[in-house]
């Protein structure tokens, strides 16, 4: 189960969420945001990457890990979300731009993971995660440039969107669409490791797009097999406020669409075998 950390609320270890996911036997999968706020296309000036580099941060980050490892049983966990995408702070934009912002990411991304495992938490599942199409679109900022090496990520994950607000147009081509941009690429860098599908889903209120039909040929596609990298995926089951106007809100929550809904149940009722109730095992070999 998919949830942001978001360290503007909190810098412990959700010791909480994560004995309740492993309760309901499910893995936690976390997404640790060292952010002071949840606004995009900013720079960061708590978190910065200079200072997550220089070491600001590491008896925070210590004690995290060292509270994951007494966890005891595995976590997936990715930092730097969608690093290939402007809306974050930790994208090349706004840390020095094609000369600097890529690199400073990988080295931000190699030290906190290094800290963790130095701690010994061995139970941490590394997932790098992307998102399909670079933005902005420049040389610079192509998500390979972002990729901090197969030593330091388990797994890779993606982001695909349908729209995701009710008036937007941006978004409106298909899943397929988006996988054939960015999978091949995805799997060239990265052979041989699990592929997610960290993050998908469509506003169910758009004007250009039903987004059961949209949901119903992603799933199709993902069951089918058609990209074998694949190992799981998440949709993004959740609504936001956009603006002052609620007609603007975003909602991907499934059980709020009918026909989303049913979607969900007959794909997974037609693929049995695609459909695993226990966590995958997952072991802690480098």
């Amino acid at each position: 189960m998919y949830f942001s950390d978001n360290w503007f609320e909190s810098r412990r270890f959700p010791a909480a969420t994560c004995n309740w996911i492993r309760d309901l036997n499910k893995i936690p999968y976390i997404r640790l945001m060292l952010r002071s706020n949840v606004d995009q296309r900013h720079s960061e000036k708590t978190f910065s990457l200079r200072k997550i580099i220089a070491g600001a941060f590491d008896a925070d980050l210590r004690a995290w890990a060292r509270e994951a490892k007494d966890f005891g049983s595995p976590i997936l966990i990715e930092w730097g979300t969608e690093p290939n995408g402007d809306w974050f702070s930790w994208n090349g934009r706004w840390n020095g731009g094609q000369r600097d912002g890529p690199t400073r990411y990988v080295a931000a991304y190699r030290h906190i993971v290094d800290l963790m495992r130095v701690e010994g938490a061995d139970n941490l599942q590394w997932v790098w995660h992307v998102n399909w199409l670079d933005q902005p679109e420049r040389k610079w900022n192509a998500f390979e440039n972002y990729f901090p090496g197969a030593n330091y990520c388990d797994w890779v994950g993606l982001s695909a969107y349908g729209p995701t607000t009710p008036m937007t147009r941006d978004g409106t081509e298909s899943f397929a669409f988006k996988m054939r941009n960015a999978y091949s690429r995805l799997v060239k860098i990265a052979p041989g490791k699990p592929v997610v599908i960290a993050e998908f889903g469509c506003d169910l209120h758009n004007r250009r797009v039903n987004a059961a039909n949209w949901a119903k040929a992603a799933l199709e596609n993902l069951f089918s097999n058609r990209w074998p990298g694949i190992v799981g995926f998440c949709w993004w089951n959740e609504g936001w406020q956009n603006d002052d106007h609620k007609e603007h809100d975003t909602d991907m929550i499934i059980l709020h669409d009918p026909g989303l809904t049913s979607v969900f149940r007959d794909q997974f009722a037609k693929y049995p075998d695609k459909v695993q109730e226990t966590p995958v095992e997952m072991t802690n070999d480098k």
